[in-house]
């Protein structure tokens, strides 16, 4: 029987590029976002197509516990059990910490950090009765290094880390693997802020003399999925070597 996987923010970037590397390994597929729902549904249909897998798309606001509560209710009656969940929808702020309004502070905290904290208190009870499943956790290397104008982008992500390392130890005698991707510059509409001489600045930092790709992340969880459970509680960088 196929695998579901679960996957926020699929409508774009790096949603998108793991839900096409999972959809053509023969995952169903759980997708959702806040603001694209039809292009998120004609995506969802277009991978059913291409790799013969359920997919389905749904309008859900990750900083929402309602939100939450209610759509996961239908993903589980779709679905039934979801056996990877990849938390991947996040925003950016970029700009000094003292424009920052409380207001757009609480955003991000809520839609990048608040909403692992929902997610997993939605899908891993029935894991832990499984005694089986796997958690990834979209981050950045920001969270582990800090990006000036990024202040609390980077914290969101810095607690991801923390979370997902705690989460591991936690449920790891569940046989459940907890772990985290921390990307580099990847090359999504997230960074479409900065001006091609910006880019290109960023670009000369790197290595790898490139940025990555939502595909190259998308095969890193395949990876991880693929990997023994014994791995668990890692933070595992993608980032061209920056």
């Amino acid at each position: 029987m196929s695998k579901c996987a679960f996957i926020s923010g699929a409508s774009r970037g790096i949603g998108k590029g793991i839900a096409e590397v999972l959809a053509s390994a023969g995952y169903n597929l759980a997708l959702c976002c806040v603001n694209n729902i039809d292009s998120l549904e004609e995506y969802a249909t277009n991978l059913q197509k291409s790799f013969g897998i359920h997919a389905k798309a749904y309008q859900l606001d990750v900083s929402s516990i309602k939100d939450w509560e209610n759509v996961s209710s239908e993903i589980m009656a779709d679905f039934g059990d979801i056996d990877v969940v990849i938390n991947n929808a996040g925003i950016s702020y970029i700009g000094l910490i003292t424009d920052m309004s409380s207001e757009e502070w609480n955003k991000i905290v809520a839609t990048n950090l608040d909403s692992v904290f929902y997610s997993t208190k939605v899908f891993l009870p029935k894991m832990i009765n499984r005694k089986s499943g796997h958690i990834i956790n979209i981050s950045s290397m920001w969270g582990e290094r800090g990006a000036s104008c990024e202040v609390a982008y980077s914290t969101t992500k810095g607690g991801i880390n923390a979370f997902t390392k705690a989460l591991a130890k936690e449920v790891a005698p569940s046989n459940i693997a907890v772990n985290a991707i921390a990307c580099g510059v990847i090359d999504t509409d997230m960074n479409s802020c900065f001006s091609q001489e910006e880019i290109s600045e960023l670009v000369d930092e790197i290595p790898a003399g490139r940025l990555g790709t939502p595909t190259e992340v998308g095969q890193l969880v395949l990876s991880i999925l693929n990997s023994p459970s014994y791995m668990t509680g890692q933070i595992i960088g993608i980032d061209g070597g920056f």
